[in-house]
């Protein structure tokens, strides 16, 4: 059966476009793969706008179409010595008050466009920024990440035979020890409750079960992505990771009635 008119489609070629409807706006989407192995591989999808007359009000619709776990809207940039950048994050569902991976990749962007900045404003509050080589750092608090039901297997391999489609509700964070003295973890999310079938890397869950286990972390989730996290005496976590970019999109909106 064809979509229904004006459903968000994405196109071939890397273009995003509403089915029925004349087009008036061709906004340029930016996409960078955060928390990837040493080798710039695996890591999830993000994809970045800038906030415009074209895209306010529109917001979830964008990232609907888009169907990247989270896209991030950049509000403002705020310049001077305490340098930050207001942002909103949404699922294809929903707007989040906070979460890791857009949170490190949109600092990452910014630096990589030369406006490295100190802190992010996101809905739950402000996340301190730092820059540390390659890995870029983000703190957050376990407060402000979802509830996750969580799975502690015996085995990585138990992990990795999870079926992502078994689970048909809420949102879950399967794991096991790689090497427990080394804090070194193998994890899965899934999150059906945010039209998230299985989550590739997934900072605020990585937030979460930092504060649970109260130790520093070094996480392999989904196929292959890499996150690290460090606890702060002052109750904040840190959660960091590698960022790549990645083939950009063209996102066509349709015209407003």
């Amino acid at each position: 059966m064809p979509p229904a008119p004006d459903r968000p489609l994405v196109r071939p070629g890397g273009l995003v476009q509403t089915r029925g409807m004349t087009t008036s706006d061709s906004i340029p989407v930016d996409v960078v793969t955060v928390f990837t192995d040493a080798e710039g591989q695996y890591g999830n999808p993000l994809g970045l706008l800038r906030s415009s007359a074209a895209t306010r009000g529109r917001e979830q619709a964008i990232a609907t179409a888009l169907g990247f776990s989270e896209t991030v809207l950049v509000d403002e940039i705020v310049e001077g010595q305490e340098r930050s950048a207001a942002i909103r994050i949404f699922t294809p569902a929903a707007e989040l008050p906070f979460a890791g991976h857009p949170c490190v990749g949109t600092a990452w962007w910014l630096a990589e466009q030369g406006s490295p900045i100190r802190r992010l404003r996101v809905a739950a509050g402000d996340v301190e920024v730092r820059y540390d080589g390659d890995i870029t750092w983000v703190t957050g608090r376990a407060s402000w990440a979802p509830e996750f039901e969580w799975h502690q297997l015996d085995r990585p391999a138990d992990v990795e035979a999870l079926d992502a489609t078994a689970f048909i509700e809420g949102a879950h964070y399967a794991w096991a020890w790689i090497d427990e003295t080394a804090g070194h973890l193998r994890s899965r999310m899934f999150a059906p409750a945010m039209s998230i079938t299985e989550d590739e890397a997934t900072g605020a869950a990585a937030v979460r079960i930092t504060d649970l286990l109260q130790r520093d972390l070094v996480i392999d989730q989904g196929e292959g992505s890499r996150l690290l996290t460090r606890r702060r005496d002052d109750g904040w976590i840190a959660v960091g990771g590698r960022t790549e970019r990645s083939e950009p999109r063209i996102l066509e909106l349709a015209e407003r009635e």
